[in-house]
């Protein structure tokens, strides 16, 4: 179906459509290895710097990139049989990989204990301060307090609220209306910090940074997105966004963190820092590291990145994502941020096993997750559509501080959505045990009972239950609708802790009610079997737990990954059975109404050029969507050895081609290959600067040997060099279906299409998007980078 042109007669095989992306490449290199053609880009001797990078917003060719590392790797090997000190550089470029998942693995752990630890002081200093040390948060104020008792556990003399700090009284109406005042003051002062550090310092600071990360991933170039500045910026200002009190977390704007982190050491070496394949799969291990320290969830990172994030995920970034997320969870642990000699804030012991006839209830919160999923992606879009395409988006400073204002004036009356989202989390997983001292542990105790004092048996639900309930229920309305106009906003902004709260939430309120019904009617014939009189048999934390694993699921569309994470997140291993039912039942019911996650709606609304994994079924072929159109005009093409310096300076500023097809005449156009418009600029730019005669009216060749010139001749400029010898062709009557495949599974940034080894035409990456997005009758106008 299609051909290198570069060994036409050999190499002629078929795609096959789950062939892996390195095997082929590996393949293709190896094939033209045999057949005497030297390498794919004759680029072994770079003859200038910067040959073979990219302009900003523009794709990477992974072929190219694949053959320059394995030339790299070749020039390597034969060298270190030279000498001592080649055969040691060689050990060390070999080792350069581990060593960068390493420092990746340190720094993102370091990184995140340090947000940890400053989120929970912030956090706490909007409602009070720790006289013995003002940098502790509540929880560790009065860990060091020697007159804390265990029924007033949150209750020591060290720490004072605003009120009574300021005016001697903590209770009243007075002294509430002033802790009130002073919560709402800190909430907007955290945030207009924040957001005003990202628009002033780091733009690309803001939002949860996955979808863009997705695109990176994919070969996007965005310059300044993993850079210094942003990683400094979003590390400072994600805590000011987490502490402000706002309705997001801080799981997603981690995984930027982490890439931001690996973006860095790539610089260190080489390897890394001159190929930009090389350097995306560090960037792939390196979202698992971050995953790994947001969730302390080490393996779920990397089916995380494999699953969610990743394009290319050869077997030994698998392995290096392995490492990257173990050396960051061990770092993380080492720090201690939880206080709890844990790696998570949210592990769970439950006592009672779960019985089939509790499937049901499992999958209605599924149901609830993917209806959730689709009102909340639908809803967010709209949103931040709007941001864009009106006045809106002109004032997204003000727009922080209104949303910021109103959450803090809603949060604060309701003790659920006062504390911080982790927190409330953490208690509505809670078992409900002899220690508990929660609301929504306020049972009616039996007397009479002689059972262990750990394994407490159901019992009727006091008023602090019901209570706790109503306020859970604004709680989750509160939750719903904030979460919508706050993700998207110009600070750091995750999704994954405020979509599992709402599930949370929802999960418990539904295991109350199963738990109540379960007492109340344990004759029923649904409880008969496994309910008996004074028998410990639903787990109401249960239910919170698989509730956010499906709203989860519902708004990212994450299978494997979400139930590899949620039990290692709670150490509930037994429980992966209903973990999975509501995932998997959340993702059929979104999907039902649209394929897209969250990730990719954002990657769509941002018009960024990523091609999904949907299927392509529609029947056309590459002549309809290759350009130029019949109403166009002709392509625009270089020929091997008669076109003058002045002829290709004059093409590069009236054209804004990425690059151009090379032919042996404009009368054949037989291909030679293909050049990029970058690197012909740097390279006539060198030309002139370094290169004695080479004027205006120099001939340019591509061609092996330049033929022998008259003496007064300017002096020829030989390109061979920087051409690709071997661009991927397809022939115009290959269907578009087996098109989109090869732009999918090798990455290609454009390809040309030939008849009998004749020039008809080209298709780029955003033709095919074009293309795609017209076929689902979109505006094909909105797939270009905004």
């Amino acid at each position: 179906m299609f051909q290198s042109t570069f060994c036409r007669d050999k190499c002629n095989f078929p795609l096959v459509g789950l062939i892996k992306v390195d095997l082929i490449l590996s393949y293709l290199i190896d094939s033209l290895t045999m057949n005497g053609s030297g390498n794919l880009m004759d680029f072994l001797d770079e003859p200038f710097p910067d040959v073979g990078t990219y302009e900003d917003f523009h794709t990477i060719d992974w072929l190219r990139e694949k053959s320059r590392d394995t030339d790299r790797h070749r020039k390597i090997t034969s060298k270190s049989k030279e000498s001592i000190w080649e055969f040691i550089k060689s050990l060390l470029d070999a080792w350069s990989g581990w060593v960068v998942m390493l420092l990746i693995g340190l720094l993102s752990g370091t990184l995140a204990g340090v947000i940890d630890l400053a989120v929970d002081w912030m956090t706490d200093l909007k409602e009070g301060i720790c006289l013995s040390a003002l940098w502790y948060s509540h929880e560790q104020c009065c860990w060091t307090s020697n007159e804390t008792t265990f029924d007033d556990r949150d209750k020591c003399p060290e720490w004072l609220k605003w009120a009574e700090l300021m005016t001697g009284h903590s209770e009243g109406a007075g002294a509430y209306l002033l802790n009130y005042f002073l919560y709402i003051l800190w909430a907007l002062f955290f945030s207009f910090l924040a957001v005003s550090l990202v628009r002033v310092f780091a733009p690309y600071a803001c939002g949860s940074g996955i979808p863009e990360i997705k695109t990176i991933l994919s070969g996007f170039i965005i310059r300044g997105y993993l850079g210094k500045w942003t990683l400094l910026i979003k590390t400072v200002t994600l805590v000011l966004a987490v502490s402000s009190g706002l309705s997001l977390g801080k799981e997603g704007p981690l995984v930027h963190v982490a890439c931001c982190c690996g973006n860095l050491f790539c610089s260190l070496f080489s390897k890394y820092s001159k190929n930009e394949g090389k350097r995306r799969e560090v960037l792939s291990a390196a979202a698992a590291a971050g995953v790994s320290v947001a969730f302390g969830a080490p393996i779920g990172g990397v089916l995380f990145s494999l699953e969610e994030v990743s394009y290319y995920f050869p077997l030994k970034t698998l392995w290096r994502s392995f490492f990257a997320a173990l050396v960051a969870a061990f770092t993380l642990r080492s720090i201690n941020p939880f206080g709890n000699n844990r790696l998570v804030l949210f592990y769970v012991e439950y006592h009672t096993p779960w019985y089939m006839a509790e499937l049901v209830p499992f999958i209605l919160l599924g149901v609830f997750g993917g209806l959730w999923g689709t009102l909340f992606i639908r809803a967010n879009i709209a949103w931040c559509r709007r941001r864009k395409t009106t006045q809106l988006g002109k004032y997204p400073v003000l727009e922080v501080i209104v949303v910021t204002g109103i959450t803090a004036i809603l949060a604060y009356p309701n003790p659920y959505t006062r504390r911080s989202t982790s927190e409330l989390i953490s208690e509505l997983f809670n078992d409900c045990g002899a220690l508990e001292s929660s609301q929504l542990c306020d049972y009616y105790n039996n007397p009479n009972m002689t059972r262990p004092v750990d394994d407490i048996p159901d019992r009727p639900a006091g008023p602090g239950v019901y209570t706790a309930l109503w306020q859970l229920a604004l709680a989750l309305i509160f939750k719903i609708v904030i979460t919508i106009f706050t993700f998207g906003m110009k600070i750091p902004s995750g999704l994954f802790i405020p979509s599992m709260a709402v599930g949370a939430i929802a999960g418990r309120i539904v295991g109350i009610a199963v738990e109540q019904m379960a007492y109340h009617h344990h004759d029923w014939i649904i409880f008969k079997n496994w309910c008996r009189p004074g028998a410990d048999c639903v787990t109401p934390g249960l239910y919170a737990m698989v509730g956010a694993a499906a709203c989860l699921g519902g708004v990212t569309r994450m299978t494997v990954s979400l139930v590899v994470i949620m039990f290692e997140l709670t150490g509930g291993l037994e429980y992966i059975v209903p973990l999975m039912a509501a995932a998997v039942t959340s993702k059929w019911v979104a999907d039902a109404f649209g394929k897209e996650g969250i990730y990719e709606a954002h990657i769509q609304l941002n018009g960024y050029p990523y091609l999904d994994q949907d299927e392509f079924t529609h029947r056309t072929l590459a002549t309809d969507v290759m350009r130029p159109r019949r109403s166009e005009p002709p392509l625009a093409v270089l020929t091997q050895d008669s076109t003058t310096v002045e002829d290709v300076e004059t093409l590069i500023k009236d054209t804004d081609y990425n690059g151009f097809p090379v032919v042996v005449s404009r009368e054949s156009e037989r291909l030679i290959g293909f050049v990029q418009r970058r690197d012909l600029t740097l390279a006539i730019k060198n030309a002139r600067q370094k290169q004695d005669g080479v004027v205006s009216n120099s001939v340019v060749y591509f061609t092996e040997d330049a033929p022998q010139l008259a003496p007064n001749n300017p002096q020829p400029l030989k390109l061979r060099r920087i051409l690709n010898l071997s661009p991927f062709t397809v022939t115009d009557h290959t269907p578009m279906e087996t098109v989109v495949d090869i732009f999918r599974k090798l990455g290609l940034r454009q390809c040309l299409v030939t008849r009998s080894g004749r020039l008809l035409g080209i298709i780029t990456k955003k033709d095919v998007l074009r293309h795609m997005a017209q076929m689902m009758n979109q505006d094909p106008e909105s797939i270009m980078f905004n």
